[in-house]
């Protein structure tokens, strides 16, 4: 009975999450779907496509800070300690931010103004990560569903609204930056005015609470967003202005099929962070992960034809490679599974493997790519490498197997 009531609570908090961040991913790529079709050339497209792909390497901070509060929470440590850690984290962001612009202008061929436009919400999201962190590791996954609905609407209407009257990708992107300071306030004031949760792990011990923590947090999920996004940033280097706008919008299927699934990390990870159900956890959700890529996949394969219709002739190319791009996202979202288990077991070494699979990645693809569809091969064979080979270094028996951590819970 307990064991089915455990079950029924795991599939309405995944219910809650996956409808939270449905609305949440939605709005994303209404935007994307709404700008090339409409407000910008192929070239400002890809202008813009990478702006957003940029603020999200940056938002690895965001990430990491959710996941490290989240299992602070979970360990009862001191919140005077998570919120330190926290404001630590958006400061050190925010120097970043100032450092990485002219970089990324340069490495991505953009204006030093739309790039600075990108990075600036940065900040914001590790704010609002925090927040999200909070109410994770306190098991309020309905609340949480909210605020990650609610977030993404705010950070999608400034967006649409600046796109509509005329504005290019800086203006765009800067709109951008603008929703996510708005949501930053909004899930500041949502985490300090709800109570206190029981925390989803109730086996958890205390402990401790410091900026190395993010850091190497920070690591796993920037691995995690170069390998998503290494193609798309490194598109307007070997394509032209003009394919690389054709294979910012196949990327989208990526991104769907990257973030569609992330509710089953979100879920799970409490039980990913628990050393007598971490490893049949990571399988049971991996199992998950994979069956949505199988249906998502096919989608796309069906949804190809549709392309040149939906969005504009232009985009004729997408139509036979579509399912490429939505399989790699799909395998992308088992490597997440993977790499958010690395960081709960506190494991991170792990992230080494995808940081070789990817080095090996942009090599092939500064010196042999130059086609829409060899870049797409190439990130999906690079995907399917590191997915693989963490999630079975993650399933191989350690010295906190399943079998003695729950040995050890019934003693």
């Amino acid at each position: 009975m307990v064991e089915r009531t455990d079950r029924g609570a795991l599939a309405g908090a995944l219910g809650w999450v996956a409808a939270g961040s449905m609305v949440a991913n939605v709005c994303a790529y209404l935007i994307h779907l709404t700008a090339s079709r409409w407000w910008l050339s192929t070239a400002e497209y890809g202008e813009f496509a990478v702006g957003l792909s940029a603020m999200l390497v940056l938002g690895v901070a965001a990430l990491a800070l959710q996941a490290v509060v989240a299992r602070a929470v979970v360990q009862h440590a001191d919140p005077a300690r998570i919120r330190r850690v926290s404001l630590l984290t958006v400061g050190v962001v925010i120097v970043l931010v100032g450092a990485a612009a002219p970089l990324m202008a340069w490495f991505a061929s953009m204006g030093v103004d739309a790039a600075l436009a990108a990075l600036s919400a940065a900040p914001m999201l590790a704010v609002i990560g925090a927040g999200q962190g909070v109410l994770q590791g306190r098991g309020q996954f309905r609340l949480l569903a909210w605020v990650l609905a609610a977030v993404g609407v705010l950070r999608t209407v400034p967006v649409i609204a600046v796109l509509a009257v005329g504005a290019g990708p800086t203006g765009a992107l800067a709109a951008g930056a603008l929703g996510a300071a708005v949501g930053a306030v909004l899930v500041t004031w949502v985490v300090r005015s709800t109570g206190r949760a029981r925390p989803t792990v109730g086996s958890a011990v205390p402990d401790g609470l410091d900026l190395l923590d993010v850091v190497r947090a920070s690591g796993v999920q920037l691995v995690l967003i170069v390998a998503a996004s290494a193609d798309l940033l490194l598109s307007r280097t070997v394509l032209s202005a003009d394919d690389a706008g054709i294979y910012a919008l196949g990327a989208i299927a990526t991104k769907v099929a990257f973030w569609l699934p992330q509710a089953v990390g979100v879920v799970f990870y409490p039980r990913l962070a628990d050393p007598a159900i971490s490893r049949r956890s990571l399988g049971h959700a991996v199992m998950v992960v994979a069956a949505i890529g199988v249906v998502l996949t096919a989608g796309a394969a069906a949804a190809g034809p549709l392309v040149p219709i939906v969005v504009r002739p232009e985009y004729q190319p997408l139509v036979g490679v579509l399912w490429l791009f939505a399989y790699t996202g799909s395998v992308l979202a088992v490597l997440q599974v993977a790499l958010l288990s690395a960081i709960a077991r506190q494991a991170t070494a792990i992230s080494l493997v995808t940081w070789v699979s990817v080095g090996a990645e942009v090599v092939v693809i500064l010196t042999v790519v130059h086609g829409i569809v060899a870049l797409a091969v190439t990130a999906a064979v690079t995907a399917t490498v590191a997915a693989v080979t963490t999630t079975l270094v993650g399933l191989r028996p350690g010295p906190h197997s399943d079998a003695i951590g729950a040995a050890a819970t019934r003693d």
